[in-house]
């Protein structure tokens, strides 16, 4: 099979091949790893490659599952991996090495995608860019002197490339569909505790993180979320069941959507002229298929919001490193955090009980005022990102100062968190781009536990605008 072959089909279409005979996992497994070694160089996409033991586990017996035989990614933070090392972007933490599978590698597993390798990704997940200390910074395909996004983009750059056709990815505050955007991929992050997190999963006490993919295609999104998002025994907070598989859903018709649109920024700056326009052409789309576009905001106390999100969230960060430093035995070094990382380290271990309860009651006030809009719409579209996807450096946590670096967040991604804090399942879809060539992406925002209703109006804009067949300069 020739590279250029491989890469046009979906994770989907690899399965069809293995189930037909006319390839085997063995040589997906096989061109997966000469496009890492080939491309790799220039995206630093790929940080562990695990080539033996995917090699072996090609060979089979695989389940029979949707994607039997096709190779995959795992993001390297949170998710742990049997005999693998998991540095979470930090050298702190970086001789990590996990002893079992967690709960959804077990169910990626059974899905029969064979896992080739770790994608990279900053400190900790904490910024949109993936640029850290111990791994370096990850490229875009589309042009390797801007940013892939973050915190999975290992995983996006690494699928846009034709690596693999589907990766796991995380989101706590955007960090499945600021990478999508950057990519030019689809980017689902799927609604609070979707898809499974385990039983050790401290660090999701807030609820704001999922796990999900990237993928090029929208039915390989919902086909892998028909594996893995089922009940999870002892789920404290198990969301609504779904109606249906969601590769029925993306069959049927979306109906006449009612749909918010809004560039509405928290600090009230205009964002990039470009992205405003593949906006407005977005809005022009939808109401072409039949549905009804109302100008509305969200129309929220954005500085109280990020104000009590701030005390929630340092605090969480705060008694995770807790926990990894009583496992180290140790406080971390000056050198083996980020200034940025230390400032969050900092600040959680300053804050009172009484400021991280005001920040939950008053998240939870201001979540209610944001769903109450999803009683009057179907959907909420907004931009992903503020700008087309800047430069490596331009968002830099290694080098900028802290503030520095979150007012630059500020301005390039200052869309997607809201929907992390109401948990609401929010997908990125890569409708447009830049007169530079770059991916501009669209974000769509469901109803809470309405994947359903995104992945059908997914697929309508998958055909009605289609971007299959847009490669980036990094491909075959």
């Amino acid at each position: 099979m020739g590279i250029a072959e491989y890469a046009s089909h979906d994770g989907l279409g690899l399965a069809g091949l293995v189930a037909k005979g006319e390839v085997t996992a063995t040589e997906l497994v096989d061109e997966a790893i000469s496009r890492i070694e080939k491309f790799n160089p220039a995206l630093n996409a790929i940080v562990y490659k695990a080539y033996d033991e995917a090699r072996a586990a090609s060979k089979g017996p695989l389940p029979n599952g949707p994607f039997k035989g096709v190779p995959f990614l795992i993001k390297d933070l949170g998710s742990e991996v049997a005999g693998w090392p998991r540095t979470s972007g930090s050298r702190f933490v970086a001789d990590t090495v996990d002893h079992t599978d967690s709960e959804l590698v077990r169910r990626f597993r059974a899905s029969g995608v064979v896992l080739v390798g770790k994608t990279n990704t900053p400190e900790y997940g904490i910024t949109g860019t993936t640029e850290s200390a111990l791994l370096g910074p990850c490229r875009s395909p589309w042009n390797t002197n801007h940013i892939a996004g973050g915190s999975s983009g290992g995983a996006a750059s690494a699928v846009a490339a034709g690596i693999v056709p589907l990766a796991h990815a995380s989101d706590g505050l955007g960090s499945i569909r600021i990478p999508a955007a950057c990519c030019g991929l689809v980017g689902l992050k799927v609604t609070r505790d979707r898809n499974p997190n385990g039983p050790g999963d401290f660090d999701r006490a807030i609820g704001f993180s999922v796990d999900h993919v990237v993928s090029r295609t929208v039915r390989d999104s919902a086909a892998m979320l028909d594996a893995t998002g089922y009940p999870e025994p002892a789920s404290p907070y198990a969301p609504p069941p779904k109606a249906r598989p969601y590769m029925d859903e993306i069959a049927r018709s979306p109906g006449r959507l009612r749909i918010a649109w809004s560039s509405e920024t928290p600090s009230g700056r205009a964002i990039d002229p470009e992205v405003q326009a593949a906006l407005e052409r977005t809005v022009e789309l939808l109401k072409g298929l039949g549905h009804e576009l109302v100008p509305r905001g969200l129309g929220i106390d954005y500085r109280t919001l990020y104000r009590a999100q701030g005390c929630v969230s340092a605090a969480n960060f705060a008694a995770a490193m807790g926990r990894r430093i009583a496992e180290k035995g140790r406080e971390p070094e000056p050198h083996e955090l980020e200034p940025l990382t230390w400032a969050a380290l900092k600040s959680g271990r300053k804050l009172t009980g009484d400021q991280v309860m005001w920040g939950w009651q008053t998240l939870r006030l201001l979540n209610r005022e944001i769903l109450s809009t999803f009683e009057e719409f179907d959907i909420y579209l907004s931009p992903v990102m503020g700008t087309p996807p800047p430069e490596i450096g331009y968002v830099d946590p290694v080098n900028l100062e802290p503030k520095e670096v979150n007012r630059r967040q500020g301005i390039v991604f200052p869309f997607t968190p809201p929907f992390n804090f109401t948990g609401q399942p929010s997908m990125s879809l890569p409708l447009w781009q830049s007169a530079g060539g770059l991916p501009i992406g669209m974000m769509f925002t469901g109803r809470y536990a309405d994947e359903a209703t995104l992945f059908r109006l997914a697929a309508q804009l998958e055909k009605e605008c289609p971007w299959k067949d847009r490669r980036p300069a990094l491909w075959a």
